[in-house]
Order: C-alpha cells, then structure tokens, then sequence
C-alpha cells in the first residue's frame, strides 16, 4: 500500500512538473506556430528545445545562429525535415524565444 501511494505522489509531481514547463513556454513559440514542429523536452518533427540547448551551449554565436534560422528556416543540421521561415516574427519575439531555449 505505501509503494502504491508513494507511485501515485511521484507521479503527480511528475505531471505538474510536465504542466510547469508548458506554461513557461513563451507565448511568441505559440503565436508562430513553433509547437506544432518542437516540444520543450521531446523530439516531434524538429528537435526538442532541450537538445537546441545541449547543442548549442558555450557557443557565443548560438543566439545569432538561431535568430537567422527563425527568420530564414533551414535545413540539414537536425535531419531531412526543412523548417519554415518565420519572417513576421519581431526582432523582440526571436530574442525572448532563443533566450528561451539557451536558458533550458
């Protein structure tokens, strides 16, 4: 009986902490459709934010990279898929969702 309460506590903390990271997401990640192709903590289409941030940490030059492939997509670096530009996303909007992702 004590592992089954245990089980369930653990699991509960687990779900509101899968809750917590989806309301921290920026809202700009919404508005553009960002999570329809990315997750904070899985791979969907493209790769998950958590990987963008391994991949890219201690590089000076990551937020720049990233802002150029918001605004123009790419192609090649996470597999086969192409992601779309996101042109209408303002100067702003690009600078909160990258430091977003370089903080995970």
């Amino acid at each position: 009986m004590k592992s089954i309460i245990v089980s369930m506590v653990a699991a509960a903390g687990l779900m509101a902490a899968g809750s917590a990271l989806a309301v921290d997401m920026p809202a700009t990640a919404k508005k553009h459709g960002c999570v329809a192709c990315h997750a904070i903590d899985k791979k969907v289409v493209g790769p998950s934010w958590n990987d963008v941030a391994k991949k890219y940490k201690g590089d000076a030059t990551a937020a720049a990279k990233m802002d150029a492939k918001i605004v123009k997509g790419g192609s090649g670096v996470w597999g086969p898929m192409p992601m779309p530009p996101t042109p209408k996303a303002t100067d702003a909007e690009r600078k909160e969702l990258v430091d977003f992702i370089l903080a995970l």
